[in-house]
């Protein structure tokens, strides 16, 4: 029986386990990728496990998250204890400025066949590249740094099956919204997002990497798209024709599921508030007044999207409209300097855009907050509510080329209306400058690794009691996000400090939620479908841990978050009988009974206010309660070395 491509990169790094679907698989991990954001605990956690030098292929640090050293010292003393850290233990660093570590690591490092594990969400980028991109928290990437494989649950492989060619002003994006439309949020979750069909040959490798990295929305483990003639081309263009191997499925692959997309019958498509997959058709809210447009974010800040919108402006000799202020955030340095050479950046001035730094800024809610209810026209990768820094204001995803259309109407405008449209070509040969890119030191014994006054110890976690006592702190609905559990935006210079960082804790939901869990000393989370679903952020676990959360009990859960929460020994667990999250309520004392976690699927839980007996499911692999009874991932991981 033939293979996909899901199966041939997983049995060619496959450590132990079985390749059978809800079995637990350990892999070899060739690359790493952190952000500044999630880098700072990974490599604390990285030092803390006495690992002198990095043991995967390539290791790569970037900064393209909090690049703005604005309102004090804390950013620019993790800035330069991250270059120092990277100095001295093997690690290349990405300078800020240089551009966000999907696109860059995209341009300059993905390797197909390849596997990569990386401390942010949006990590499947380089599926676009036909390599194995995981997300995962930093402590999962600090193991792998130090050459520990990386254990996941053997994915159900699902083939996209792609027909036809996209229209004129059809783009990428839109493939991914039609996707986000069929399976949700969750739809992907557990599973490996496999692209196939004549369709592919039509897409670049940029917006194959549109669409990989939107498939972190899906919630799937990751998503591929085969290495192929396209994918050669782009790697000789970027001068890396000698990372190249060709990746296809055999002819006679077998999938879990198959999904059918015409791409010739999509057309223009947003996501309104507050969802990825709330999908409609910009003609069915076509007229609508828009305050602000962004341009950018991983998902669509290449030279094809930022020259698209540029010769969408200059060719039809249009202007930002007077209402709408846009903004452009390149991908990479080196996007940002060939559509300076090719004069596309000169047309976006000229067209009234305010140029941003390449970095993700308004995506991850540092700067450009839209007016308050504002309307803001965005081709990230998310819509939470609030993420954009503005609670109350209105957040749509769309394509550039929807981007562009609205920009110039002041309204959501359908793009097919601007006429014939500007194809823009694939460079041939890209501009090489790796020149901010920094390496390793040849002799790490002379590097002093730097560490700002901002920079705490790290917290350890404890080994739970076999009964557990404590009130239900709080009860939320269903897709909870990381950004709803630990925000972003200027809360994250506080990322190498949990103690202050725990402040933010459901702060946007209930303000005083980390002075009640101190003063209990700890307790419990409820939550809905879904919960922890979006960042990679280990922080939306390590704090809970920090302010004595021991468990969280949720319907389902989204599948970084919960190997967050295994990391970091809080529970995830969910309710036996669906109905029993009716019958706890916040406020509630709870007694949790672990004695018998080891032998049983499940675990008695006790609502005491209401003198209520109930099950819970962990679903836990013998490996994850070994590391729950350690404390957590760190003290497992010490503990296996030892």
């Amino acid at each position: 029986m033939g293979k996909n491509i899901t199966q041939k990169i997983l049995e060619s790094h496959l450590v132990s386990g079985e390749m059978s679907s809800g079995k637990e698989i350990a892999i070899r991990i060739d690359q790493t990728l952190t952000q500044d954001a999630t880098g700072t605990m990974a490599y604390l956690q990285f030092e803390a496990m006495g690992v002198p030098q990095v043991k995967t292929k390539r290791s790569v640090s970037y900064v393209d998250h909090n690049t703005l050293q604005y309102g004090g010292f804390e950013n620019a003393d993790d800035h330069r204890f991250l270059q120092t850290v990277a100095a001295k233990h093997g690690i290349y660093f990405s300078k800020p400025g240089n551009g966000i570590c999907h696109q860059v690591h995209l341009e300059r490092f993905g390797a197909p066949g390849e596997t990569m594990l990386g401390s942010d969400s949006h990590t499947p980028t380089c599926g676009g590249l036909g390599m194995m991109a995981i997300g995962a928290g930093g402590l999962d990437v600090a193991v792998a740094m130090g050459g520990g494989s990386f254990n996941l649950t053997y994915p159900k492989v699902v083939l996209v099956h792609l027909k036809g060619k996209l229209k004129p002003w059809v783009s990428a994006k839109d493939v991914i919204l039609e996707l986000l439309r069929k399976l949700t949020v969750k739809g992907g979750v557990g599973k490996v997002i496999e692209y196939g069909g004549e369709g592919v040959k039509s897409l670049t490798v940029p917006e194959r990497a549109t669409i990989t990295n939107m498939g972190a929305e899906l919630g799937a483990t990751t998503s591929l798209f085969p290495s192929d003639e396209i994918t050669k081309e782009f790697l000789a263009a970027q001068k890396r024709e000698n990372d190249w191997k060709e990746l296809v499925a055999d002819e006679d692959a077998t999938y879990d599921e198959e999904i059918k997309i015409n791409l010739s019958k999509l057309e223009p498509m947003l996501a309104k508030p507050h969802s990825p997959d709330a999908i409609c058709k910009v003609s069915d809210v076509e007229g609508m007044k828009v305050d602000q447009i962004c341009v950018g974010s991983c998902t669509n800040s290449s030279y094809k999207d930022l020259m698209t919108v540029a010769e969408i402006f200059h060719k039809g000799g249009h202007k930002v409209h007077p209402d709408v202020n846009l903004t452009i955030s390149p991908g990479s340095k080196q996007v940002l300097e060939m559509i300076s050479l090719n004069k596309g950046l000169a047309h976006l001035i000229e067209a009234g855009a305010r140029i941003l730094e390449a970095t993700c800024g308004p995506c991850i809610g540092n700067g450009q907050s839209p007016p308050s209810k504002g309307i803001s026209l965005r081709t990230f990768n998310r819509n939470f509510e609030g993420r954009s820094g503005t609670k109350d204001a209105q957040v749509y995803l769309c394509s550039p080329e929807v981007a562009a259309a609205a920009s110039i109407y002041g309204v959501i405008t359908d793009p097919r209306k601007l006429g014939k449209f500007p194809k823009v070509k694939m460079p041939k040969e890209f501009l090489i400058d790796d020149s901010m890119v920094i390496p390793p030191a040849k002799d790490p014994s002379k590097v002093e690794v730097m560490r700002g006054p901002n920079i705490k110890e790290l917290p350890k976690a404890q080994a739970p009691a076999e009964s557990i006592k404590g009130k239900a702190l709080i009860k939320l609905g269903d897709n909870i996000t990381t950004d709803h559990i630990t925000p972003a935006g200027t809360w994250l210079k506080y990322r190498s400090n949990v103690p202050k960082y725990s402040e933010s804790v459901f702060s946007a939901i209930d303000a005083q939620f980390h002075e009640k869990a101190k003063a209990q000393g700890g307790g419990f989370v409820l939550g809905g479908e879904n919960y922890g679903q979006g960042s990679s952020r280990e922080h939306a676990a390590l704090c809970p841990m920090y302010l004595g959360i021991k468990a969280v009990i949720a319907k389902s859960f989204a599948r970084i978050h919960k190997d967050n929460l295994v990391n970091f020994g809080i529970l995830p667990l969910t309710f036996a009988n669906a109905g029993d999250y009716n019958a706890v309520e916040q406020g509630d004392e709870l007694e949790l009974n672990l004695s018998n976690i080891s032998n049983s699927e499940t675990v008695a839980l006790k609502n005491i206010t209401k003198n209520r007996d109930m099950q819970l499911k962990h679903g836990f692999t013998k490996r994850q309660i070994e590391i729950i009874q350690a404390g957590g991932l760190l003290n497992f991981t010490k503990k296996q070395a030892a």
